[in-house]
């Protein structure tokens, strides 16, 4: 079974590096690893050429971050389809094949795990972490979300269900899952295991005005799924991320 990887890039030289190494090093056989790249002006594509492993690179102008993924889906021939950012990195050699061992059940529709916030620096030197738990519908009431860099979806349901939301522009990634999971009700499966690195510095989380922005879109990607959150879903939200950093010191 095949598992299409997706990356999207632009001038993304100082980290992209760290990102095709996880993806090269990867024990599970069939990957095919996506590069979307948005006309970079660095030297991204001259570091990507250097890697066999990569199946396919786009690189032409886009209308931002939701749009490149959704170019890349649209590319993708493999069963399962996976995001890692050109910030990220997968934890360990062996991710690929527990996320492909678990999807042998077909049952399982969608699948993700556990991430830790790391300083751009030094990958090891853990930030913060994101335990994200046994899925509950109800959770997402109360302000949950699993980390988005961990979720792997079977290509049928984007077909199905539809790509990202290119309307949104920091919370797509909330929306899709929201719809995936709560409004459509596929079946997730929990794998209680760190899958990815991500570097700190995240779009939603620069600053406090991305972050009201966030805010304001995550209220929109219940309206547009016509759903409506708890009282209290969206003031939760952002603060479950206090629980990452209790979490971190418990490790």
């Amino acid at each position: 079974m095949k598992i299409s990887i997706i990356t999207v890039c632009k001038n993304a030289a100082a980290t992209i590096k760290d990102t095709l190494e996880s993806v090269s090093s990867q024990t599970w056989p069939e990957i095919e690893h996506i590069i979307v790249d948005g006309l970079s002006d660095d030297n991204t594509l001259d570091i990507v050429a250097r890697y066999s492993h990569v199946s396919k690179v786009i690189s032409e102008k886009d209308e931002g971050l939701y749009y490149a993924m959704n170019k890349g889906i649209g590319l993708a021939t493999g069963e399962i389809i996976g995001i890692l950012n050109a910030d990220d990195v997968y934890a360990s050699k062996d991710v690929i094949h527990q996320v492909m061992c678990s999807f042998d059940d077909s049952s399982i529709n969608v699948l993700y795990g556990n991430l830790v916030y790391v300083h751009r620096d030094n990958l090891n030197s853990v930030f913060r972490y994101w335990k994200a738990g046994v899925y509950k519908k109800e959770k997402f009431h109360a302000g949950w979300s699993p980390p988005h860099p961990t979720f792997f979806v079977r290509n049928i349901f984007y077909k199905q269900y539809g790509l990202y939301d290119t309307r949104f522009k920091i919370a797509a990634d909330y929306e899709l899952m929201l719809r995936f999971l709560f409004k459509n009700s596929l079946n997730p499966f929990y794998l209680d295991m760190l899958i990815v690195k991500m570097r700190v510095g995240g779009i939603s989380s620069r600053s406090i005005r991305l972050r009201l922005i966030a805010n304001r879109e995550d209220r929109r990607a219940w309206e547009v799924n016509g759903l409506k959150p708890h009282l209290f879903t969206l003031i939760l939200k952002p603060l479950t991320k206090l629980k990452q950093f209790i979490f971190k010191w418990q490790k």
